[in-house]
């Protein structure tokens, strides 16, 4: 097993709050308007989120990628928290687009940061020179990507891309994904043990997603390796006793208290923005 950072270091805990599945009818408190966003935003804050993974939809609260959306939805969120959080957008398909659109997107909108799905983005070694374009834009610009892996194997992939100089960052961030987006999905700790095996990159930045109820002790154990966490409805409906969550600040707060109860200081947004300022 990788040595991966010194243990007990300040970690990030990410909101992923809507996704670009589920709807009010999945659960009545699922953000989707800029309003609903932005008071997630700051309920999750104070529980103690450095990180919004932001999803935007459209009137029938379908997936959507729409620069003005994103603007809209970016605004009210800064409305509301200031500075205080970082603000990613997803460039997610949902297989709605292709990576030029996804892409065009993020150059529209030019956030403070985006997730890129590296199996959406990059579907073919054919797409490389665009690929590698859009990053080398990425960094002049200043907007952080964090790389999504869903399993081992992407994540030597992203590494050889980076040795290649494809990717123009010395220490990407990365979030590895426990699991498939499946209504009957349950992660569990031992679904990260992949990810940090030996012979496996070792991602200095590196956040955990998983699906279901343990979806909190899967991403606590990705902080006793350093990892950072993210949780939400996107993922996770429920908390560890199996009851629903009433709010995403719920989920927060869960993973929250865990973390200082074994002696781990949750990251501010502030933090984690000059953690990233160095990739």
């Amino acid at each position: 097993m990788q040595n991966i950072i010194p243990a007990l270091a300040p970690v990030p805990i990410a909101v992923a709050p809507n996704g670009g599945r589920r709807t009010k009818a999945d659960h009545p408190a699922l953000p989707i308007t800029p309003a609903d966003l932005a008071r997630t935003a700051a309920e999750c804050l104070e529980a103690g989120a450095a990180m919004i993974h932001v999803h935007v939809r459209d009137q029938e609260q379908q997936h959507l990628l729409d620069a003005d959306a994103y603007r809209q939805a970016i605004d009210a969120i800064r409305a509301e928290v200031g500075q205080r959080m970082v603000i990613q957008i997803t460039s997610e398909s949902l297989g709605q687009y292709g990576p030029e659109e996804q892409m065009e997107v993020v150059r529209a909108v030019r956030p403070e940061a985006v997730s890129l799905a590296l199996r959406e983005i990059l579907p073919s070694d054919s797409g490389e020179a665009a690929f590698a374009e859009f990053l080398q834009w990425l960094k002049a610009e200043h907007v952080v990507p964090q790389f999504i892996l869903y399993s081992p194997e992407e994540a030597t992939k992203l590494d050889d891309l980076r040795k290649r100089g494809v990717v123009p960052f010395d220490e990407p961030p990365v979030l590895y994904v426990l699991g498939r987006y499946t209504k009957t999905q349950t992660s569990l700790p031992a679904d990260l043990l992949p990810f940090l095996a030996d012979g496996q990159p070792a991602f200095k930045r590196f956040m955990v997603c998983a699906f279901g109820r343990f979806e909190a002790s899967c991403t606590v154990a990705a902080a006793l390796f350093g990892g950072g966490l993210r949780v939400g409805f996107e993922n996770n409906l429920f908390l560890p006793d199996g009851s629903t969550a009433s709010r995403n600040s719920d989920l927060v707060a869960t993973a929250a208290s865990a973390l200082k109860t074994l002696g781990i200081t949750p990251m501010t947004g502030e933090d984690l923005r000059q953690d990233w300022a160095t990739i």
